[in-house]
């Protein structure tokens, strides 16, 4: 089926009070792989393609981007295409030609009235493309000359009023707020704030986003769901699955040479972990 646009599957859920999974995609092998577990789960999904994946792939955005829409074409279920963490505005005002339907602008390593002026003007260059625009704001800097913290920064919160001013002064679709995720987590033991969640959820009008959630314990997931948050982004819980899955077969068969072989092991575990993920996003809390 087409893509789908990313703002209409997260609007969705956060009117429902659910989420939509969104996993950071690296090869054709993930993209594959979320989509055949969001498939088995009967549910939309989001495949994002982070600027650090374009690094990866010598700077390039169209060889991912393109096997990305092709495979989303032949999905069973609802697929979105989302540019993640930009921070180069070159790499931004590709996303539209690539087929992208949204991006996360990440201009929270500035000051904040620096963050604010740059999301600003990539969320006017942005509406103009027809896309959804997702930022963040972790902890502004501070009067010590302490720096800003993104959004899932050991340690960062994001302050309800602050971030009530920044998604007015940007005009921002969607926020990604900091609550105690962090990004890279190969253990599932972040502890979220979800009192803060609430008063976040309370304070701003669009769809709060969670970073860093392959560190979130299943029930504090759940939790924070039904406290506001309508996108749940995971990307190091695949790349664990893939990993352990390809280690475990290379132990077992030193002999093995055909990259298909402990490839397509790797596929199917990160499947497998992408069905078991959309699950407990759609859990009902206990």
């Amino acid at each position: 089926m087409p893509l789908v646009p990313t703002g209409e599957l997260v609007t969705r859920a956060a009117a429902a009070r659910s989420a939509v999974a969104a996993f950071n995609v690296i090869t054709l092998e993930h993209i594959e792989a979320v989509i055949a577990g969001a498939e088995s789960a009967g549910a939309p999904v989001v495949l994002q393609v982070s600027e650090n994946a374009v690094k990866f792939r010598y700077g390039r955005l169209l060889p991912l981007a393109r096997a990305a829409v092709a495979a989303a074409e032949g999905a069973g279920v609802p697929v979105s295409l989302h540019l993640d963490h930009v921070q180069s505005d070159d790499l931004l005002r590709q996303a539209p030609d690539a087929g992208f339907g949204s991006v996360m602008y990440d201009a929270a390593r500035l000051p904040y009235t620096d963050n604010l002026a740059a999301t600003r003007a990539a969320t006017d260059w942005a509406h103009d493309q027809g896309l959804w625009i997702e930022a963040e704001l972790g902890q502004i800097g501070g009067k010590d000359g302490s720096p800003p913290l993104d959004a899932h920064a050991p340690g960062a919160r994001t302050d309800p009023a602050r971030a009530r001013d920044f998604v007015a002064g940007t005009g921002v679709d969607g926020l990604a707020v900091a609550i105690g995720s962090v990004h890279a987590m190969t253990t599932r033991t972040a502890r979220l704030d979800h009192g803060l969640l609430k008063r976040l959820s309370a304070a701003l009008p669009v769809p709060l986003v969670l970073h860093g959630s392959s560190g979130v314990p299943d029930d504090a997931l759940v939790a924070a769901v039904a406290g506001g948050i309508a996108k749940v982004n995971v990307g190091t819980a695949l790349n664990a699955a893939m990993t352990g899955a390809i280690r475990a077969f290379l132990a077992a068969n030193p002999e093995a040479v055909d990259s298909r072989k402990y490839l397509s092991v790797g596929r199917d575990a990160m499947a497998r972990e992408v069905t078991r993920i959309i699950g407990v996003i759609a859990r009902t809390p206990a």
